[in-house]
């Protein structure tokens, strides 16, 4: 089995160092590289393929909210999940709407960062235990009554919280990119949020998921 060419970025080195002891003896990755900014990351990944990314938030240099949709533009084919100590929701949700596969805290356990790989790595969004817990508080929107949706939005809401793009969808349900964009669009519209990450969390809150 091919391991999982894997690098940690982390403004701490004892985090860094930390990380490659615990993840040293799983069989499914090799950890091949350790980076305390995004600078030196990004110039490594230009020369070297990476599959999965396990970034902090934090950096000196460039914010990994930022990170994400960079590296995503320019190395799709990579995984990246979060691991933070930063509880705010809305980070939360904007790194997942930036690209990143998955969020978890840095007190997970290793049972949870192996759970979370190994899902990320086949497409889904995945989060450790105590965020879901922070993205599942209700917020004033979604207090008020649960959309109504058709058949068809219901489909396409499964698909965007497995992750899929508009052309994935398009395919599967053999419509057009641009009719599933209006789904997509319509979806955001009833459920009152602002992206694709913040519905996918609304529709799990009101248990349409």
């Amino acid at each position: 089995m091919n391991k999982l060419r894997t690098v940690i970025v982390d403004d701490h080195p004892i985090v860094i160092e930390g990380l490659k002891t615990l993840l040293k003896n799983e069989d499914n990755l090799e950890v091949i590289g350790g980076f305390s900014n995004g600078t030196q990351l990004l110039s490594y990944l230009e020369r070297n393929p990476v599959d999965l990314i396990l970034l902090d938030v934090t950096l000196p240099d460039i914010g990994g909210m930022e990170l994400c949709q960079i590296i995503k533009a320019q190395f799709s084919a990579t995984t990246i999940l979060i691991l933070s100590n930063h509880t705010e929701r809305s980070i939360i949700m904007q790194t997942i709407q930036n690209g990143a596969s998955g969020y978890l805290l840095k007190n997970s356990s290793l049972d949870e960062l192996r759970q979370c790989i190994a899902s990320a790595v086949t497409g889904n969004i995945c989060y450790s235990k105590e965020v879901v817990e922070i993205i599942s508080r209700p917020t004033k929107n979604q207090l008020r009554n649960t959309p109504q949706l058709t058949r068809r939005e219901k489909q396409i809401l499964s698909f965007l919280a497995e992750g899929k793009t508009s052309q994935n969808i398009a395919q599967e349900l053999f419509l057009s990119p641009l009719t599933v964009d209006t789904h997509r669009r319509n979806l955001i519209q009833k459920f009152e949020v602002k992206n694709v990450a913040e519905l996918i969390a609304a529709a799990h809150q009101q248990q349409l998921l």
